[in-house]
């Protein structure tokens, strides 16, 4: 029987399985809708997607790195149950190498998944049946140089390369690798406890200055200064807030003295080489996701079946 593209979608409305699933389960039933529906059922792809609707907030951040080329993924589960499987974690672990291979999240969402003969999307719709929890694909961050290294960095990590924080820190540079690891790791470990905005004063949002400028403004005048002394206090105010969000302009955190563009000025010095930090990327686990309050005895519960 010809498995048309409306057959495919009447499944897919009763299921809410992926595609692919829907017409593998068409095909395998000689596109006996109802047969299918069981097909589903019994491989545990039909109840996949009613657990879309359910936040995903915990999970695991992955990094990869090949030398010149480095990734950083996100990966979200429900619970912080999941992270600990070893499933869960072999499949972030697996996209942030994957990863080095794509434009972006959209991209590495279509890839092939290996060995499986799903799609990284499919893979992931399989992981949801299978584990029982609601999964996503967040964002993905890739940085590369021609010369020199990135590197990569996860604090706290549950295993190797996965964790909560994720880093990657570029150093574009003809230094030896020893000198560049060294260097980026503590780089990298500035990066994971200060969070900074921007690399340079010239990358940060401009949106973000006009709004920290006008909130100094306001403070300012209610503070009942003259115009032109206020302006002078906004000025340093604007200064100081750049050094506490621009990476090259922050102090150090490992010493709490040197600026970190000194620190790199430095280590370029001791290596015989220009070191040039090119950029930066971070992700914590879950920032930004607006989180659910649960009663947290009800969800065992009904994980019980009571």
């Amino acid at each position: 029987m010809t498995i048309t593209a409306s057959l495919v979608k009447d499944l897919r409305t009763a299921t809410g399985a992926g595609m692919m699933d829907c017409k593998k389960a068409l095909t395998e039933t000689d596109g006996d809708l109802d047969a299918a529906i069981d097909w589903l059922r019994k491989k545990g792809l039909s109840a996949a997607a009613k657990k879309a609707s359910r936040v995903a907030s915990e999970g695991l951040v992955g990094v990869s790195s090949t030398g010149t080329v480095g990734t950083l993924i996100e990966v979200n589960s429900e619970t912080d149950f999941v992270a600990r499987n070893e499933d869960f974690q072999g499949f972030v672990k697996t996209l942030a190498g994957l990863a080095a291979s794509a434009d972006d999240i959209e991209a590495l969402g279509g890839m092939d998944y290996p060995s499986t003969g799903r799609s990284v999307n499919e893979e992931l719709t399989h992981n949801i049946a299978t584990i029982g929890e609601n999964m996503s694909l967040r964002r993905m961050d890739k940085l590369s140089v021609s010369e020199g290294a990135v590197i990569t960095y996860v604090h706290n990590a549950v295993t190797d390369g996965l964790g909560k924080i994720g880093v990657l820190v570029a150093l574009e540079s003809t230094a030896s690798s020893d000198a560049l690891t060294a260097l980026g790791k503590q780089l990298a470990m500035h990066v994971a406890a200060a969070a900074p905005a921007s690399l340079s004063a010239d990358d940060l949002d401009p949106e973000m200055m006009a709004r920290e400028r006008q909130i100094l403004v306001d403070q300012a005048i209610q503070s009942g200064k003259p115009a032109d002394i206020a302006e002078k206090m906004v000025e340093g105010r604007m200064k100081k807030f750049m050094k506490e969000v621009v990476l090259l302009e922050q102090t150090f955190v490992i010493d709490g003295e040197t600026e970190v563009r000194k620190v790199i000025e430095n280590a370029a010095r001791d290596a015989g080489a220009p070191i040039t930090m090119t950029g930066f990327a971070r992700f914590n686990l879950g920032e930004g996701i607006e989180k659910e309050e649960s009663d947290f005895a009800a969800e065992v519960a009904a994980q019980l079946g009571n």
